[in-house]
């Protein structure tokens, strides 16, 4: 494993990096918003290796050390309004972005896996590039609708602070954030996220505005519902019943839109992927991929 960078097209470099062999069957993992390529923990790709999965993990476009825009993001008077920069990027373009980077690794095509808003841009590789999703799963996301997967009124509040303007700062903001969002049935694990704040401040310091403009891209890119009934692949939906920042009805509704899809909801999740629940998450997503390949087969 070694952090490299790629072309990926249209003037975005991603920054990426790969566990396992290269004949491993391709599975991608998508970042949530304002997430780096890390948020995807070491030692949960090493379970998905000892699957046999060959696993790319990387920074979306705004975060890390993929290709920060240098358009100004939205004041958020601009974004309630939707009032957009002419080269503010939609959910469709950070789809492309990834699709990018299957080219550039020369990958045909991948089972997408994404979580949070990297759940929305997995949804979107798999509506808009049929052929390079051989299954999606979706984790703690939604489809744009506004009256589903919501955040909670306290989470808004949290969101809504002051920008760090240290390491420490940020650190102490990320323990806030993730104390309030995190899962119920699992111990909070304090070191991890300091420990992971500090790594993404040391990779991308101060990153207030490309976090925005990741925002801005959910916001504009809508309700997606309509585009998700067009997704063939074989997708799982998983959702934590305890979601403060993505309402379980975001998840339902995800699998509703989704013609066939299978929604798995785990008791006591919260919004984050603790320790504790990576096995559960790992032979979720390994049984599904499992069952397509045996359905591709079978089709075959």
């Amino acid at each position: 494993m070694s952090e490299q960078t790629v072309d990926v097209g249209r003037g975005i470099t991603l920054a990426y990096e790969q566990f396992g062999p290269e004949d491993g069957v391709p599975l991608v993992l998508v970042a949530g918003l304002a997430m780096q390529l890390h948020s995807w923990p070491d030692e949960f790709c090493d379970l998905l290796v000892a699957r046999g999965y060959r696993v790319i993990r990387f920074d979306n476009r705004d975060v890390g050390r993929s290709t920060h825009p240098d358009f100004p993001a939205p004041r958020p008077m601009a974004m309630l309004r939707r009032r957009w920069h002419r080269r503010q990027y939609e959910l469709a373009d950070m789809a492309t972005d990834t699709v990018g980077l299957l080219d550039a690794l020369g990958i045909s095509s991948a089972h997408v896996v994404g979580i949070s808003m990297g759940g929305m841009i997995a949804q979107t590789v798999a509506a808009r590039y049929p052929d390079r999703a051989r299954s999606l799963t979706s984790i703690m996301s939604t489809t744009g609708a506004r009256k589903v997967g919501r955040p909670a009124l306290s989470t808004w509040r949290l969101m809504a602070g002051r920008p760090a303007r240290s390491a420490a700062d940020f650190a102490e903001r990320e323990v806030r954030i993730f104390r309030h969002i995190g899962s119920a049935a699992y111990p909070f694990d304090e070191k991890y996220v300091r420990d992971s704040a500090a790594l993404a401040w040391e990779r991308d310091p101060a990153n207030a505005a490309g976090v925005t403009r990741q925002l801005a891209a959910i916001i504009k890119s809508g309700d997606r519902t309509r585009e998700l009934r067009k997704v063939t692949a074989p997708t799982l939906v998983i959702h934590g019943d305890r979601d403060r920042m993505v309402h379980p009805t975001g998840g339902a509704s995800t699998a509703a839109a989704i013609p066939g899809a299978h929604l798995e909801t785990l008791r006591g999740l919260g919004h984050d992927l603790p320790r504790g629940v990576w096995p559960t998450v790992v032979d979720l997503i390994d049984e599904h991929v499992r069952h397509t390949a045996a359905r591709s087969s079978d089709a075959a």
